[in-house]
């Protein structure tokens, strides 16, 4: 089934419309969507898809080449072509292509590249001097290792000026990732219990029972045998880090609690602060998986602080509860599971609506009715104890000219009315320029506090619901 993407669609379908080739690169972590982002683009027109073998021991520049010849041979209805290098291979896909509208996307490309280093350089020449006389012909490039893609064409000089779109793929938006339910009338709790768990991710979202209870389909999916999310963890890491996979997992399974720095991360760790670490950073970053909330000051400039958030909601999930349980598992124990009475269920859950929260943005800004172009920052904010201000956290704090909107974010079964003293403590601590409003917001999961509508401090109370 395919959903939303109708943005990314429509600038798909746009490039189309072009009277020259280009090249599109689509970025993203795995299980986002990019293929069938692509493989439903090129619907109705002449598409043909190659692909990488995903990485393992001992596999060969060769091996690569000698099966793109095979698919080769599939797509044009010939034998299989033997290549003795790349240059051979892509000039022959640039000769049978050379006329007519044809769409080639090159899937999981650093997979294709990973035995030879000068594979973008050659896919370079071979564009300038081949592909790109065929003013109808569209390449996309595509892959997982979103580090590669930066590193070997977005930040090439070899490349500059050749790649005429980006998309970077991220989760779906909640209103999509609803659909995944039908028209079925399911509780907006159930809904939450299993986006807390899958994000906004295809490839899980997928997996979704309609028929089944939200615990029904976690137990299915998280803690049973054989469960696609039970390892599901080491083979995305597996695929994307190789060898490194284990040095990058130790990163996320420190910020699974909480949102820290670099000097942070490096203190738990007890690593030192060097350039190789703050490009561990960078990539997990760019493969979707981390991300940077930064500190804004009430002068509306950008300081320099910022902290790393874990912003992938499957990731956080299985550090906290998946993988110490997994030996279990595997031993058919949790078959009889309920879900609310595993240890911090409620603290954990509560971790992860923020989460998924500040991965919907956009939702808030509409509901709030804030202009995009008035937004002066959106993000979680943070404060240290200092001789002039007091340690300081809020959930979502978001800044335009005349306002700041300090955002609560809180699941509970029943939220309590002692949330207005705990933000009203919070506005207290902050530094508000003097022509500055301040609207406290409170956005949340479960039954409010009777008196909470009554006593009018929040200027918006949103539940989970109308993010839907």
């Amino acid at each position: 089934m395919f959903v939303g993407r109708e943005e990314e669609l429509e600038q798909l379908k746009e490039f189309k419309r072009r009277k020259v080739a280009g090249i599109i690169v689509c970025c993203g972590r795995r299980r986002i969507g990019k293929s069938t982002l692509i493989e439903h683009f090129g619907e109705r027109t002449r598409f043909l898809e190659f692909y990488g073998l995903a990485p393992r021991e001992q596999l060969t520049n060769s091996d690569q080449l000698n099966h793109f010849g095979e698919l080769m041979g599939l797509k044009f209805n010939i034998p299989a072509m033997k290549f003795d290098n790349w240059n051979q291979a892509l000039t022959a896909l640039a000769g049978l292509t050379s006329e007519g509208r044809v769409i080639i996307f090159l899937d999981e490309i650093s997979w294709m590249a990973g035995r030879d280093q000068d594979f973008a350089a050659k896919l370079k020449g071979v564009w300038d001097t081949k592909f790109k006389k065929n003013n109808e012909l569209i390449l996309v490039l595509c892959g997982s290792v979103s580090s590669w893609i930066q590193e070997n064409i977005l930040n090439d000089k070899g490349f500059m000026g050749r790649v005429s779109l980006t998309i970077n793929l991220e989760e779906m938006p909640l209103s999509d990732a609803n659909k995944f339910w039908g028209n079925r009338t399911i509780s907006s709790y159930e809904k939450f219990k299993l986006l807390c768990v899958t994000g906004g991710v295809p490839r899980y979202l997928e997996e979704i029972q309609p028929e089944q209870t939200a615990e029904q389909n976690i137990k299915r999916m998280c803690f049973s045998k054989g469960g696609i999310l039970v390892d599901e963890f080491d083979k995305i890491f597996g695929d994307i880090f190789g060898r490194r996979a284990d040095d990058y997992k130790k990163i996320v399974q420190v910020l699974s609690h909480c949102n820290l720095d670099q000097t942070e991360i490096c203190k738990r760790l007890g690593v030192a602060q060097t350039g190789g670490f703050s490009k561990m950073l960078t990539v997990l970053q760019q493969s979707g998986f981390l991300t940077r909330d930064y500190v804004w000051n009430g002068n509306l400039k950008r300081v320099k602080l910022y902290k790393y958030r874990l912003r992938d909601n499957y990731l956080r999930f299985y550090l906290n509860y998946i993988e110490p349980k997994k030996q279990l598992i595997e031993q058919g124990v949790y078959s009889d599971l309920h879900l609310e009475e595993l240890p911090e269920w409620q603290t954990v859950m509560g971790l992860q609506f923020e989460n998924l929260v500040l991965n919907n943005l956009s939702a808030i800004q509409r509901i709030l009715q804030i202009s995009p172009s008035s937004v002066l920052s959106i993000s979680p904010y943070f404060q240290s104890n200092t001789l002039r201000t007091e340690a300081c956290q809020i959930d979502l704090l978001i800044q335009t000219r005349h306002t700041i909107y300090v955002c609560e974010i809180k699941f509970r079964k029943q939220i309590p009315l002692s949330v207005i003293d705990e933000v009203k403590e919070k506005i207290r601590k902050i530094k508000i320029p003097k022509t500055t409003s301040v609207r406290p917001v409170l956005i949340y999961e479960g039954e409010l506090s009777g008196n909470i509508k009554s006593e009018n401090f929040f200027s918006h109370l949103i539940p989970f619901k109308d993010l839907l």
